[in-house]
């Protein structure tokens, strides 16, 4: 029998190549092999139930040096979870036979949807991604809390009391009918959907206290959204007999956060503000048309455009701060503040002109910063009356401004920086050698004897400027 020595050597060097070849894709089999996971619990803030999460993801790592075959991956709840799963660009809450290459990873993101259950109080929402390798069972857990809540959606409102045993939100709009007044309790959260308004035809008395405070703002709970503006529309007053009252409020996250008046409305909205910041707002903090303002110990900062627009009316601010650093999100070229009886409104194809017969604007103890080169405008068109003071006040204008009406500027601190602890972090007290420290007038802060975090203003030698009062700590003396 001849034997093809040829044959041979051929069958001998593929079946070396397919043992190496078998050998190289041979998956991890030992029981001490197991997967890492870039966290062991997936953590979601509140949310609201009916509404969707944000995505998170967590990262499925293979530190081995051979490839990893996992069995399952799980949720723990499968369909019947709150959780809804992608794995490996799948959606599903369940896949198997998953390959992991050596020194590889994957992804897998999550998403949740929670079921109301009637309860006043926020629920604990938890399941486990179970990943089976080998004899191995690992788990991710997965949880979030969600909110029960009172749903307002396209609705007409009638005399009524929004109390603080859960939060409200508000879907498309909400009107507050004429001659109908809305009160809102110390310590309620009333969240907006995506653009949804409150407008307010009738009345609002929004009386919070500094320890429960009242809340307008986005739907999103998630710490992502914090500080993103233009999640919602905002807040619009109309005239009415009664002035509207926000005290201790706070506004966050809108487009306008508070639009006062209405160009084409005959009559004068009226409003007083104390305790109340207005932050995060995609175009203006307060925009207010032939309107009545007194605001106190009022902050209103991070706008896209404007923290305040005055168009004709009347207006007193004492002890209040407008600070607006904005420019994470585009470059402002407008200023904090302007003041202005002439104001063109762009509608459709046309252009509608607001002539206000007055604008009367009273600043007292207060602060006008931020980053642009001047933060106040004036717009005063001729024959109208157009009368402002400062008084007592630390205030940002460009030199040109400054030098035509320095009358308007009495005893006030012009272009030094008011030095706030941490405007980066929206920290707007006073730091220890701010400027603005000692230097208010007492008559205004007899009249707000404490500030915005309730302390007293009448405990030094002077009233700080601004919103909030610095009280440095005496040192102990020595025994």
């Amino acid at each position: 029998m001849r034997i093809n020595i040829s044959v041979i050597l051929s069958l001998f060097i593929l079946l070396s190549v397919l043992f190496v070849a078998c050998e190289d894709d041979n998956y991890i089999s030992s029981d001490d092999a197991k997967l890492s996971f870039s966290t062991d619990t997936l953590m979601f803030d509140t949310i609201f139930t009916t509404i969707g999460s944000t995505t998170k993801s967590i990262r499925v790592v293979n530190t081995h040096n051979k490839p990893i075959l996992i069995s399952s991956i799980q949720l723990g709840g499968l369909d019947e979870s709150s959780y809804r799963l992608n794995i490996d660009g799948e959606m599903a809450n369940e896949a198997s036979g998953i390959e992991i290459a050596a020194n590889d990873s994957m992804y897998i993101f999550v998403e949740l949807t929670i079921d109301p259950n009637g309860s006043n109080q926020p629920m604990v929402v938890a399941d486990s991604i179970v990943f089976v390798t080998n004899s191995n069972i690992q788990d991710v857990k997965l949880m979030a809390w969600g909110q029960d809540f009172h749903p307002i959606n396209s609705e007409i409102i009638e005399t009524t009391t929004w109390t603080n045993d859960k939060p409200y939100l508000i879907f498309d709009y909400a009107v507050v009918d004429s001659s109908q007044v809305l009160t809102i309790q110390p310590g309620t959260q009333i969240y907006f959907h995506k653009d949804a308004v409150l407008a307010v035809i009738g009345n609002i008395q929004a009386l919070g206290t500094p320890d429960m405070p009242i809340r307008f703002s986005g739907d999103r709970l998630e710490a992502l959204y914090n500080d993103i503006p233009d999640q919602w529309g905002g807040i619009k007053l109309f005239p009415n007999e009664l002035p509207h009252v926000f005290d201790n409020v706070e506004i966050i996250n809108a487009r306008t956060g508070l639009q006062v008046g209405e160009i084409d409305v005959e009559g004068v909205t009226s409003i007083r503000l104390h305790n109340t910041k207005i932050e995060h707002m995609g175009y203006a903090g307060l925009f207010a048309v032939n309107a009545n303002i007194e605001a106190s110990n009022t902050v209103i900062s991070d706008c896209g455009y404007y923290c305040v627009l005055l168009a004709g009316g009347s207006y007193d601010f004492t002890h209040c701060t407008i600070a607006n650093y904005w420019g994470s999100y585009s470059n402002r070229q407008t200023p904090s503040v302007i003041m202005t009886n002439l104001l063109a409104f762009a509608q459709e194809s046309d252009t509608i002109w607001f002539n206000g017969d007055l604008l009367k604007a009273d600043w007292n103890n207060s602060i006008i910063w931020g980053n642009s080169k001047s933060e106040i405008e004036f717009g005063n068109n001729e024959g109208y009356q157009f009368n402002y003071q400062f008084t007592n006040s630390l205030v940002k204008i460009s030199d040109t401004l400054f030098n035509a009406q320095q009358e308007n500027f009495k005893s006030s601190i012009i272009n030094i920086d008011p030095s706030f602890v941490d405007f980066s972090k929206y920290d707007y007290q006073l730091d220890t050698l701010s400027p603005a420290k000692d230097a208010g007038l007492l008559k205004y802060a007899e009249k707000i004897p404490y500030d915005l975090n309730n302390i007293s203003r009448l405990s030094d030698e002077l009233p700080d400027l601004g919103a909030y009062e610095r009280i440095e700590k005496k040192a102990k003396e020595s025994e």
